[in-house]
């Protein structure tokens, strides 16, 4: 995996960069460290050796959403670190759990993606508000219904899921950028979506982490413009 240092904070780890990459990240904490997501196959070798190079251990494991693509090398880091505590949201554990029913109070729109069987079940469900270590969980539905986003409050890295996505243009999830098209082809909900982008936006991040593509500094402009492109795409 291809690993690249963003700040104090952030360790962004991507396999298969040159082709179709898929990021996850570990959070340094005080007391460990927090990796959020873990790609289609395991990235615990790559997290047991940055362990080892900060001299912190692994604690937690917080997942964005319940794609195959960020779900499934769970099972390989808890076979590695067990006893750390996996996290997800609330509303998409039920995904999760192979549970694609939407509540009535939902947009009736067929839940799209690929999703892989699980043989695990999530330590903590996780609302809008809750804190997993420095990280505040916020809403973020639109390309799952229970889709949510990490605001990190010491510097306020934004980590994004597939809400958005830098490989091939920033764009938001539901917007098919060419270069880049798979988030787009997953996406259940694009008015939910832009929606998201909408309100995190509104959170002035200072660097931008999403499932695919590079982390992006400053984001602000990008976002305005990534925006901009959806509202007229939806339209």
């Amino acid at each position: 995996m291809r690993i690249t240092r963003h700040g104090a904070h952030l360790v962004q780890l991507t396999r298969w960069a040159a082709v179709f990459p898929m990021n996850c990240y570990l959070v340094v904490e005080d007391d460990g460290l927090t990796l959020v997501d873990s790609t289609f196959f395991s990235p615990a070798d790559d997290t047991a050796s940055q362990a080892r190079s900060l001299g912190l251990e692994l604690r937690r494991v917080a997942l964005t959403h319940a794609h195959g693509d960020h779900v499934g090398g769970v099972a390989g880091v808890r076979e590695r670190f067990p006893g750390v505590q996996v996290a997800i949201g609330q509303r998409e554990a039920r995904l999760l759990a192979g549970d694609k029913t939407l509540a009535s109070n939902e947009p009736q729109t067929p839940v799209k993606g690929a999703f892989v069987k699980v043989d695990w079940k999530p330590d903590r469900l996780l609302n809008p508000g809750d804190r997993i270590g420095s990280l505040e969980v916020v809403a973020a539905p639109g390309h799952t219904p229970g889709q949510v986003a990490y605001l990190d409050l010491r510097d306020r890295s934004l980590i994004v899921g597939d809400a958005l996505q830098t490989r091939g243009g920033v764009a938001v999830s539901g917007v098919v950028v060419p270069l880049f098209p798979f988030p787009a082809l997953a996406t259940w909900n694009k008015p939910a979506a832009l929606a998201t982008v909408e309100a995190l936006r509104k959170l002035e991040p200072s660097r931008l982490a999403t499932g695919h593509g590079d982390v992006l500094e400053k984001p602000a402009a990008a976002m305005e413009r990534a925006i901009e492109a959806a509202r007229r795409a939806f339209a």
